[in-house]
């Protein structure tokens, strides 16, 4: 397992040793954040931040507390502060547009970090979100190949919340086309906050007088939510809930029983990787240039370049992968777990 890990991280570091990166000297790179209540994006900002820096670039960011109008000012005096390249973790894909705009219309390359924005100049890097919904469904199918099932999207203005729902749907739609498995309640999160999630979660418990059987959540801010909902009603550990990121607390939980996967994006990779691609853009090289870059087409119907990494999902079976990785530490994951229950905690 420690081998595959290493491989795996390797070959990913690999992918996106962008070597005339080293030529971009003295750009600054500003990088318009949402939020930071996912504890993940201060892990993504550290890797970001680093591999900016090691190409002889100034990393400068702003905070948009999860408001769409602040961030709209954020990108506007990241401009100012004459940012050569944007980096944009957009909070509502649809309200960045006139931000995106402006910058493209100074000669401002963008690119959009794990979130799409709908726009063909703007170069897009995320997970693969369709597999990482696949992924979240495929195992919690097979705790419960049948029975009620709730689905907890993130937010309405984030792309990713369709693009993991589609992905969910894809596994599920012959088990629900036969009746095996029944949608009995779906809702989307406003702004991913887990205190939302716990809301629509408690709401599909009264609808269906706890009569849930498994729970399609779409990231581990909403699980944490709906565990809490579950444990509310004597349900947590009972009934299969997914997510995705591998937040610490959420890997404690698949440890513990509560959450029954985290699909791990490691947010390190993809840090790296929006590091190197936006000095790249900032030294003036082409979408075309950066190594990896697929054609995309999005819902819209534009077409751009973008970078697509591997996610993984973890369940009790392999945590060891996050541990070897160093991602978490065994302490961190067997938090709380009785003895002999979860084999990496022995």
């Amino acid at each position: 397992m420690k081998q595959f890990a290493a491989a795996m991280l390797a070959g990913v570091a690999l992918s996106f040793s962008l070597a005339s990166v080293a030529d971009a000297k003295d750009k600054v790179i500003g990088v318009s954040w949402s939020n930071f209540q996912e504890e993940r994006w201060k892990t993504d900002e550290a890797a970001m931040k680093a591999a900016i820096e090691a190409a002889g670039n100034k990393y400068i960011s702003a905070d948009a507390q999860s408001s769409a109008s602040k961030q709209l000012t954020d990108v506007e005096s990241l401009i100012s502060q004459g940012a050569n390249a944007l980096i944009i973790l957009s909070q509502d894909a649809s309200a960045i547009g006139p931000a995106v705009e402006k910058a493209l219309a100074e000669g401002i390359p963008v690119l959009g970090y794990d979130r799409l924005i709908e726009n063909k100049d703007v170069f897009y890097l995320t997970f693969d979100n369709k597999e990482v919904g696949r992924m979240q469904a495929r195992e919690v199918f097979k705790v419960k190949p049948e029975g009620n099932y709730a689905f907890i999207k993130g937010s309405s203005a984030d792309p990713n919340a369709d693009f993991l729902f589609s992905g969910q749907m894809e596994v599920l739609k012959e088990a629900i086309d036969s009746g095996k498995v029944k949608n009995v309640g779906e809702a989307y999160t406003d702004g991913w906050l887990p205190a939302n999630a716990q809301k629509n979660m408690e709401q599909i418990l009264t609808a269906n007088n706890n009569a849930i059987d498994a729970v399609v959540a779409s990231n581990d801010g909403t699980a944490g939510g709906v565990v809490a909902a579950l444990e509310a009603q004597g349900l947590a550990g009972t009934v299969p809930v997914s997510g995705q990121d591998g937040d610490k607390a959420a890997l404690n939980r698949v440890a513990l029983g509560t959450q029954t996967v985290s699909v791990w994006k490691d947010a390190r990779e993809l840090g790296k990787a929006a590091g190197d691609i936006s000095s790249k853009l900032a030294d003036g090289a082409k979408f075309t240039d950066i190594p990896n870059a697929v054609d995309f087409t999005t819902p819209g119907g534009n077409t751009t370049k973008s970078v697509f990494l591997t996610p993984i999902p973890i369940t009790r079976d392999n945590l060891a992968t996050v541990i070897d990785a160093r991602w978490i530490t065994k302490d961190e994951v067997c938090a709380g777990v009785p003895a002999g229950r979860v084999a990496v905690c022995n």
